[in-house]
């Protein structure tokens, strides 16, 4: 009997740590029921991901957007339409002889098909279509959907999404979009994020690059991660700045006797490239701050574990990365959101905790401030939410791995 190969796109090992909380609790569980389970990662960072990758028995394939786009979809193309040339595809594509051997391809985007990102949809489709052509199931894993108002969008959701094996939703607002659009190849579930497990080594790890004595004593600590990604979104929106304002408001918390975790926590080690890299905007928050003996910073990059263990030892958190406030839910600690699409509300609704979400476009110094101080008095109330729905969201992901468990009880016979 041949083991299990699964194929993943769309997350990755470097850039968005929650990105590579998914792909790691993926590859986690799957091995927990199969552990001789083989992987290719289809990488839009390829380089990095290569330094980045811990696990025995993953590949990992260049599907940055040209790789993929051009030549792994005309491939995959050809191996549907001419069969005589699909021995030499395989032999001479890793792409190809990685999808022909999988069981499964996981759609490990946060957010896709949605309006609003339509610059986007030519790689949503790209990702998934190669796996049509070679007939290979496809579960897109928990993740954002939707709206479907506009008509690119909702034509081309409606051509593609109903051929997807499942649709695991995120949450309400994403399960009524898709039902809304017709789909019935729908399971609810839960960010796999949530169930990303940790070693118990992350402290001794952290310690050998921060000072962790940081958190020592009485101070209450406010974790900060802001995202390029908003930062953008607010620029462009109010013509404000997104630099200025994070900066005057981590310098009144300071003054207010807060000490600041400042948590970059998007992090391409090697470039400047600002894309999934909130590195550079941290660095330049960090130098507008005035007292930075009371400041945090670990400039450098982390993993999905230690970010996780490092928000876990603050107090509260203020986010604008979706992931980050994945974490700061997961370790019980409440959070503030700023974000830019109805994936941040849905998640925060499974806690009863909505009212904690506030919009890039609603943003301005006063209303941060206020709803922060506001966070921070109503602590006991928004850690007891956090702690009584836990336990049933970490169920919710187990939805997910029972559908592609399943796929890989019964493995796909590849096309000859």
């Amino acid at each position: 009997m041949t083991h299990p190969h699964v194929s993943i796109i769309g997350s990755a090992f470097s850039g968005n740590k929650g990105a590579a909380a998914m792909l790691e609790s993926a590859i986690e569980s799957i091995r927990a029921e199969h552990p001789d389970a083989t992987f290719t990662l289809f990488s839009m960072y390829p380089r990095e991901d290569r330094v980045q990758n811990r696990f025995e028995g993953v590949e990992l394939v260049d599907a940055r957007p040209r790789p993929l786009g051009v030549t792994i979809n005309t491939l995959a193309l050809l191996y549907k339409i001419l069969p005589p040339l699909r021995p030499l595809l395989r032999s001479r594509s890793r792409a190809i002889s990685a999808l022909s051997r999988s069981d499964v391809l996981l759609d490990q985007m946060g957010i896709s098909f949605t309006d609003g990102r339509e610059k986007f949809l030519l790689y949503n489709v790209a990702a998934i279509l190669p796996a049509f052509f070679l007939k290979v199931p496809v579960v897109k894993c928990a993740q954002a959907i939707g709206p479907f108002t506009n008509p690119i969008n909702r034509v081309v959701s409606r051509m593609f999404l109903p051929k997807v094996h499942t649709i695991v939703t995120r949450g309400r607002i994403t399960h009524e979009f898709a039902e809304g659009l017709g789909l019935t190849n729908l399971v609810a579930g839960s960010d796999s994020a949530f169930a990303l497990q940790l070693s118990g080594g992350e402290r001794e790890s952290l310690s050998q690059s921060l000072d962790l004595s940081f958190f020592d004593g009485d101070d209450t600590v406010v974790g900060i991660s802001p995202s390029v990604v908003v930062q953008a979104k607010y620029e462009a929106k109010t013509g404000g700045d997104y630099l200025a304002l994070m900066a005057d408001f981590t310098n009144g918390l300071i003054a207010d006797g807060y000490r600041v975790a400042l948590v970059p926590h998007s992090v391409r080690t090697g470039t400047e490239k600002t894309q999934n890299n909130d590195l550079p905007l941290c660095a330049a928050l960090y130098s507008r701050l005035e007292q930075t003996d009371r400041v945090l910073f670990p400039d450098h990059e982390l993993s999905s574990q230690d970010l996780r263990h490092l928000i876990g030892m603050c107090d509260f958190f203020v986010t604008s990365r979706f992931h980050a406030m994945v974490s700061s839910l997961a370790v019980g600690v409440p959070c503030l959101v700023i974000g830019w699409s109805h994936k941040y509300q849905e998640v925060l609704e499974m806690f009863e905790l909505e009212e904690w979400a506030i919009g890039f476009d609603r943003l301005s110094p006063e209303l941060l401030r206020q709803r922060a101080l506001e966070l921070i008095a109503d602590g006991p109330r928004v850690a007891a939410s956090i702690a009584s729905h836990l336990p049933a969201v970490i169920d919710n992901t187990r939805h997910q791995e029972r559908v592609i468990l399943d796929l890989l009880r019964t493995p796909r016979k590849a096309s000859s």
